[in-house]
């Protein structure tokens, strides 16, 4: 018994491991863009030089509008955060949430190898989509996911999108993806709506990962976006 525990410490030690290196080595990925065709991506953490050699301490980081006078520009992000509400860290009991390693492992040993099993998805409405996106997401906006029958083809693209059918009355979960939701941050509860109705529909809820950091956190490390226009 004290063998296996000891191996199972160092297997997630050495998971965790692979997961920290992958903000170094960045992802490759493909993004579907709005018309259609097809975009290679390099997710990487973008570091100004003059960032690397800013020493870390209480007043640098901690000092007036949380950036002392010696930071460069470069090296600093600035983000509104008096908006909307704060997210819970857990959405719903069976739900994973997730950080910004899992994201990168999420889209390099997930989307890029089985796109049929797992998705990424961008769950704010088309505008903010449209903005500026984590490469490889799909979007489908929250208001989108509830049947609508003046625009049936919105509901039938999701169906097709995460793998799921009608079945009568009911649904047929059995080939539904694996999907990770994202929206504006951890302040933004759009990601939270479209889980919420994914569940009512039936979706399995161990088929669902929550990213509650989202674009803003994604924006805070310097990791790379995409616009979706070509």
């Amino acid at each position: 018994m004290r063998f296996i525990l000891v191996l199972s410490f160092w297997v997630g030690a050495l998971l965790a491991e692979n997961l920290s290196t992958l903000q170094h080595s960045g992802v490759k990925t493909t993004h579907v863009m709005s018309d259609g065709s097809t975009k290679e991506v390099l997710i990487e953490r973008t570091i100004s030089p003059s960032c690397t050699n800013v020493g870390i301490n209480t007043e640098d980081v901690f000092s007036g509008n949380y950036a002392g006078k010696g930071v460069p520009v470069a090296c600093q992000k600035s983000f509104v955060t008096t908006v909307g509400k704060i997210q819970p860290m857990t959405f719903a009991p069976g739900i994973m949430t997730v950080g910004e390693l899992e994201v990168l492992d999420f889209i390099k040993n997930k989307v890029n190898v089985s796109p049929d099993a797992y998705i990424l998805v961008d769950a704010r409405k088309r505008d903010w989509y449209e903005q500026m996106t984590i490469p490889s997401a799909v979007n489908i906006p929250f208001d989108e996911i509830e049947y609508d029958a003046s625009i049936p083809e919105d509901f039938e693209r999701i169906q097709k999108l995460l793998g799921f059918k009608k079945v009568g009355e009911t649904y047929d979960f059995t080939h539904a993806k694996t999907a990770l939701l994202f929206c504006n941050g951890p302040w933004c509860a759009q990601s939270g709506l479209a889980m919420t109705q994914l569940i009512k529909l039936g979706y399995p809820k161990e088929k669902l990962l929550w990213y509650r950091g989202g674009l803003q956190d994604w924006l805070l490390f310097g990791l790379s976006v995409i616009k979706p226009h070509p």
